[in-house]
């Protein structure tokens, strides 16, 4: 099958992951497109299985005769919540002559290089985008196809060398529960990739260390007429509160390397307020300093409102792949050298937010990201270069017969 038939083919499942939900997977609508990729592996030969939590694992054993590493390659099969992914009504745009693309004239949806410079390296390509009513669901629907094409290629290829390949679609991603029932003893690889980037040429091997906070704040609701020296308005202490925090580390004013403090969501009433807040910061130490912070202003506000005023709770949530990638240098060079096979220039660039790959690492399975040729994820502005899809599809190929040489 055609990878770019094979893509259409996959978008046409409606596989939006929910926040709201209770259950894993998080939609039962997941597990039509997971069963029907387990339908897939099995007709070429995998041995493959799906588990009580919608996990499809399959094997393709070695066919070496000497030992090498066994590998992962892993995609998730979900959307966003952000955007609707029902009834994609994919268009194709040939030979793109750098102009903006019409997505939807009766709604005036379009998709312009002045808004999306990153159109402009496109000219000549053919490209994939939406009707401007949903998402496309190249995140990551492109990374599942990119692999079941190289399945496909080794069913085809019995002379391709290659060591055991674990095949791993996962659910829940798009939610950050994507790894929450992964068993890295039942794949029981030594390395992976999960292909869930965007340009191809991007390996990504660090990422945010990130933490949530949630905040209670307790006031005291007194009639404002007489109010004087009584009242405690949770909903000024929350705006106080969010005051006192650095105003450099807000996430529009930051990029690169550069941490931030992003407040979420906050709802309330003069006698009681909720805010949440995300903290990200690549550098170990800075992400403790941020998190400090926090508090430092509790603590600073109890004593003016009184002991309870403010109620804090922290979780980290995921770290750098990179404290341990920096380690494993070999598997990020191997992917290095697949890029370069290829003709690309490989782009190393840190994730200003985290992957399923960050968890991973840090599960005991080293996991950096490669890109899949997608762009401007998670809304109708979503587009796929088809001319990418095909180099990714090769690098994968030369990215696993480098890793027999480790």
């Amino acid at each position: 099958m055609d990878i770019i038939e094979r893509f259409l083919n996959y978008v046409s499942f409606d596989t939006q992951s929910s926040e709201e939900s209770n259950t894993y997977p998080s939609t039962l609508k997941q597990l039509d497109l997971l069963k029907f990729l387990l339908k897939e592996l099995n007709d070429l030969g995998v041995e493959a299985s799906i588990d009580e939590y919608g996990y499809v694992i399959g094997r393709i054993p070695s066919n070496l005769n000497k030992k090498a590493k066994t590998v992962a390659l892993i995609a998730h099969v979900d959307t966003s919540p952000d955007a609707s992914g029902k009834d994609i009504k994919p268009q194709i745009i040939k030979d793109y002559n750098g102009k903006t693309i019409i997505l939807n004239c009766e709604r005036n949806i379009e998709i312009s290089p002045e808004k999306f410079p990153n159109l402009k390296d496109k000219i000549g390509d053919d490209l994939i985008v939406t009707d401007g009513t949903t998402l496309l669901g190249a995140d990551d629907k492109l990374g599942v196809a990119e692999i079941m094409d190289f399945v496909e290629f080794t069913y085809n290829n019995p002379d391709y060398k290659h060591g055991e390949i674990v095949i791993v679609f996962t659910p829940d991603e798009e939610v950050g529960d994507g790894t929450k029932f992964f068993d890295v003893k039942k794949v029981n690889a030594e390395l992976a990739y999960t292909l869930d980037g965007s340009k191809v040429g991007e390996i990504a091997f660090e990422n945010f260390n990130a933490a949530t906070a949630k905040i209670t704040i307790n006031g005291k609701s007194v009639h404002p007429g007489s109010a004087k020296n009584k009242m405690t308005n949770a909903i000024e202490v929350a705006f106080e509160f969010n005051n006192l925090l650095p105003k450099y580390m807000r996430p529009e004013i930051t990029e690169n390397y550069e941490g931030f403090n992003h407040l979420m969501h906050i709802e309330g009433s003069v006698e009681k307020c909720f805010m949440t807040f995300i903290i990200r910061n690549h550098d170990k130490d800075i992400f403790a300093t941020q998190k400090d912070d926090f508090n430092s202003i509790t603590t600073f506000l109890n004593k003016k409102y009184g002991n309870n005023t403010i109620e804090l709770k922290i979780e980290d949530s995921y770290y750098n792949m990179r404290e341990i990638l920096q380690e494993k240098k070999e598997i990020v060079d191997v992917a290095i050298k697949a890029i370069k096979n290829n003709g690309i220039e490989p782009i190393i660039e840190p994730i200003r937010g985290g992957t399923d790959g960050a968890r991973l690492t840090f599960m005991g399975l080293p996991c950096p990201n490669l890109g899949t040729g997608g762009y401007n994820f998670h809304g109708p502005y979503e587009y796929v270069s088809i001319k990418e899809v095909k180099i990714a599809r090769n690098i994968i190929k030369d990215l696993i017969t480098e890793i027999i040489s480790l």
